[in-house]
């Protein structure tokens, strides 16, 4: 007889395995694999037997399971885990696979077998039947999934869906808005601005004249008021319903100017420094015959409004700074760089590219023309007026740089919100088309300098970009106040949506960060180096309040002090220079620079640096090309060669936010002690937690546990590269030397014109 051989299995289930109750056999009932919906979401297209992938060179890690479109977001559910995960931060309206589609890049099929790929765009035809699908995001994510055991029709149908979806041909077809619907359709009209009240919303809107008189009264503004002329958008359609103008200006006189105006943009007030000079942001004037008499008109009206009668200076950004395409070719540049093209073998190769991109070069344009703009206003007693063409692009970054510069209530986390709102949102900067939600980044650096100045992290800075791709949110969804408005009152007609008192629907703020994160996760936003106003510190013993010091000689601490500590810098002992780079002989202390006869900018900035830093008062970044580093958070979060486990800046903020967790801990027992005295009571946070709950994510420990570090903690903390697509390894990269603190590599050249 013959003995047959049996055969070996042909088929791999990749569902999960059964478990079976032996005593009763009693099969339990497997999960169904659906997705989170929020209200008004609906599933368009989903594909079973979805594979997942995790590393670019084996399968091992991979996840299966359904891959879902909606009409809000892509959703991948599997019954499996990610390998080793780390801690992530987590969202409110998205899940751990989930990608918004307005997050959505580019959409790019493949066929293996066949030697196929092809973006897709919406309402295009695909005529081959997928077997991948990389979706490459705006929040530089690389995700791709495989249809090996999926459907073919079913594989093709949910890839036509998500190409169609991320990118339609109406703001009103975004999800938000559907969203936004819902939420007022199932409540009971006791809503407020889209969110249920006594929901601890602080950020001002600007959107009413009591909140610029607000302002007015907070910057001693007293010679300019409020002006309603725009209201219902009857002068410009990109200007905010209500500005702040010169007192002398007339209301008849400013609807006769903002003919001559692009767009009729007339000139805003930003924002008042305590001697009297304004920071003024305007349009050009498109009509040259009537330049010359505007021109006067406007800074008589500006000079009058301060009390040294000082004169008016004007910078025309225009001239002075990229524009906004250069600037957008050097961002898709970086990104190139950063997240798509493999790392090079060689260091040089790499640092040069991101050298030869010039984002960091344009980023120390801005930074410096802005301390340009802050001696003007500081040290000259000048009031400035901010120009460029449409006012609507450049104007926003060098207004933001500069008060942040001067007004330590922009360095707060609610102040900065404000800014945010007056001088982008308010003044018609166009996220919808940057943003490229339809079919068709400094402040890091300042905080990166002075991290004791600033209340919020990098970690905030990253979340706030992150949520610009989330169509909930009005903040960055449309491209000015009054687009904002004529979409809303469209939607709520088409609807037939009761409104309240107001008669105005609202979408929610992005600022309402509950919408988003847990109260826990929230702390994650709170530098526990912050300094803020009337901070208490210990020095020799003694409780004082921090306050600068008005001497121009350092103390006996700060004398013996590198100067690369000086001003609240960080060390940068451990930057790795190239043989015989200047980078060595440079430093920051402005006083060692080439003697030479100074002017007065050149006398204005020497003596700030040579004294110590005011947290809570003016800061000028150092902006030679030397002092300057990519902001590796957001550019390499997601690539996992780059991730360094228990690595990274987060490994200071954990043992900071633990001392500062202590000893808050020990002056609330103190109080209890003694009672409460003013020199004791801690810097509270306005948009503190609750106060059972204290202000930092990481705890102080017991003195009797050994310090570890968490083994959650990485470079890429609080975000996870874990699950996006990996590139094949390539050892000797320089990517673990950047993410310890290498600069770029600059050439000789440009280290030789490393000036101010």
């Amino acid at each position: 007889m013959f003995s047959v051989k049996p055969l070996k299995p042909t088929f791999k289930s990749y569902l999960p395995p059964v478990q079976t109750d032996v005593k009763k056999n009693i099969q339990p009932p497997i999960k169904k694999l659906e997705a989170k919906l929020l209200p008004g979401e609906i599933v368009v297209n989903e594909v079973n037997f979805v594979r997942k992938c995790i590393g670019a060179d084996s399968s091992q890690d991979d996840l299966w399971g359904k891959l879902i479109c909606t009409n809000f977001k892509v959703s991948f559910i599997s019954h499996d885990t990610l390998p080793k995960q780390r801690f992530q931060i987590s969202h409110l309206l998205l899940g751990e696979h989930d990608i918004p589609l307005t997050c959505l890049e580019q959409v790019v099929t493949v066929n293996d077998t066949k030697g196929k790929k092809k973006v897709l765009g919406s309402n295009q035809k695909l005529k081959f039947n997928p077997t991948e699908l990389i979706l490459y995001c705006k929040d530089f994510r690389i995700v791709r999934f495989c249809f090996d055991e999926a459907g073919p029709e079913s594989a093709k149908k949910v890839c036509l869906a998500i190409a169609h979806y991320c990118h339609p041909a109406d703001p009103q077809l975004l999800f938000g808005f559907e969203y936004l619907g819902r939420q007022y359709n199932g409540s009971s009209g006791d809503r407020i601005n889209g969110t249920v009240p006594g929901g601890g919303l602080q950020t001002p809107f600007f959107d009413r004249s009591s909140e610029w008189d607000r302002e007015i009264k907070r910057t001693g503004a007293a010679e300019w008021r409020v002006c309603s002329i725009n209201e219902g958008y009857a002068i410009s359609p990109s200007l905010p319903e209500y500005f702040v103008v010169p007192v002398s200006l007339a209301d008849q006189d400013l609807k006769q100017y903002s003919y001559f105006f692009t767009d009729k943009r007339i000139p805003l007030w930003c924002w008042n420094h305590p001697n009297g000079s304004a920071l003024v942001r305007m349009a050009s004037i498109s009509d040259p015959l009537q330049q010359r008499r505007v021109d006067q008109r406007i800074c008589t009206a500006i000079t009058k409004s301060h009390p040294q009668r000082s004169e008016v200076l004007r910078s025309d950004l225009d001239k002075n700074l990229p524009n906004i395409q250069e600037i957008q070719s050097a961002f898709v540049k970086i990104r190139q760089i950063c997240v798509i093209d493999p790392f090079e073998e060689s260091e040089e190769k790499w640092l040069s590219s991101i050298e030869n991109s010039q984002w960091l070069e344009y980023v120390r344009s801005f930074l410096k023309h802005s301390a340009e703009i802050v001696y003007l206003l500081d040290g000259k007693n000048a009031s400035v007026i901010l120009q460029e063409d449409e006012d609507r692009d450049l104007n926003c970054v060098v207004s933001s740089l500069v008060q942040l510069m001067l007004d330590p209530h922009y360095r707060s986390l609610i102040g900065f919100q404000s800014l945010v709102q007056k001088e982008w949102v308010m003044a018609g900067h166009r996220f919808l088309d940057r943003c490229n939600h339809l079919k068709k980044n400094d402040k890091e650096e300042m905080m990166n300098q002075y991290p004791a100045a600033f209340e919020f992290t990098e970690t905030y800075l990253t979340v706030l970009s992150d949520s610009m791709w989330i169509p909930v949110f009005s903040t960055f969804l449309f491209n000015c106040p009054r687009q904002h408005a004529e979409h809303l009152t469209d939607f709520a007609k088409s609807k037939s949506i009761r409104l309240g008192e107001e008669k105005v629907l609202h979408f929610p703020p992005v600022w309402d960060w509950s919408q988003q994160f847990s109260i826990k996760d929230q702390t994650l936003f709170n530098n526990p180096m912050y300094v803020g106003k009337g901070a208490t510190c210990v020095q020799n013993g003694a409780v004082k309040t921090f306050r600068r010091t008005k001497h121009k000689t350092y103390s006996s601490t700060l004398r013996g002090m590198p100067s690369a500590l000086r001003n609240g810098l960080k060390d940068d002992n451990d930057t790795l220079t190239r043989r015989s780079s200047l980078v060595a002989q440079l430093k920051p202390d402005f006083a060692q620079l080439r003697e030479v006869v100074e002017s007065p900018s050149e006398r204005f900035f020497r003596d700030w640096f040579s004294r110590p830093a005011d947290q809570q008062g003016l800061l000028i970044p150092l902006f030679m090309p030397s002092h300057l580093a990519l902001w590796r958070l957001y550019f390499l979060r997601w690539v996992p060669e780059a991730c360094i486990t228990k690595g990274g800046p987060v490994t200071a903020y954990h043992k900071l936010s633990q001392l500062v967790d202590e000893i808050e801990m020990l002056q609330s027992q103190l109080r209890q002690y003694k009672g409460p005295t003013p020199v004791s009571t801690p810097l509270s946070s306005p948009r503190g937690p609750p106060s059972d709950q204290t202000r930092m994510y990481f705890k102080a420990t017991s003195p009797h546990e050994p310090p570890t570090t968490p083994e959650c903690l990485s470079s890429s903390f609080p975000f996870s590269p874990v699950g996006n697509l990996c590139r094949r390894s390539v050892h000797g990269t320089p990517i673990s030397k950047f993410l310890n603190g290498a600069r770029i590599w600059l050439s000789t050249e440009t280290l030789a014109n490393d000036t101010l």
